[in-house]
């Protein structure tokens, strides 16, 4: 048996090394795994970002219909004149304008088409800077400038078939119950409109008893 012998000290050269292709080949799939990761991380912020947005909006749209259902049924049920933007009958048509203040509103009739972006308290204010007295609160208890200048809320009020209560009536036909429905509407820069939330109630009118 031929046993070669090298010198001291002498020991073979590795060939362990990543050739070129292998390292093109590894920095593509780090590549294809990191944009996953980062499209992963980004889904899951918008998804966050919009439960966040659906909640708000909720909120916004609870307070609102339970302000608007606060208010009389109609305001000719007790005799005293209609306002110049009370629609009469309740008629989806007639639209109050959305300048005036809601503190003015007096019954159901008077929200009826109601719109303001951004939205405000029934004084008018802003909401995030409000203080819910028709003020502002304290600068440093603001919401973040613009925060909700892209947001908007909007009633419909009609009424709805005595027999049904998921039917509106025609124009100019009454009942004694009505639908009011808010709905939270956010401008989106690159799809447009979008609705947040929507709620609707059914209220009925008892008359007084004689």
């Amino acid at each position: 048996m031929i046993t070669r012998r090298f010198p001291p000290g002498r020991r073979f050269a590795s060939s362990t090394g990543f050739s070129l292709v292998e390292a093109l080949v590894a920095l593509t799939i780090t590549t294809v795994a990191g944009s996953a990761l980062l499209l992963g991380i980004d889904s899951s912020l918008q998804t966050t970002n919009e439960a966040l947005e659906q909640t708000i909006a909720i909120g916004m749209a609870q307070q609102l219909i339970n302000e608007v259902l606060g208010a009389r049924y109609t305001e000719d049920m007790v005799g005293t004149p209609l306002d110049a933007y009370d629609p009469d009958p309740y008629d989806p048509a007639t639209t109050p304008p959305s300048t005036q203040t809601r503190e003015l509103f007096e019954d159901i009739d008077d929200y009826n088409k109601y719109t303001n972006q951004p939205p405000q308290d029934r004084y008018g204010v802003e909401l995030g800077t409000d203080d819910g007295e028709g003020n502002q609160r304290h600068p440093n208890f603001w919401a973040p400038t613009g925060l909700f200048s892209r947001w908007r809320r909007q009633i419909q009020g009609y009424y709805v078939s005595e027999t049904d209560l998921t039917t509106p009536l025609p124009s100019g036909q009454t009942s004694d119950y009505r639908a009011v429905e808010v709905r939270i509407l956010y401008e989106d820069p690159e799809r447009g409109w979008r609705e947040l939330a929507r709620l609707q109630q059914v209220v009925a009118h008892v008359p007084p008893i004689q």
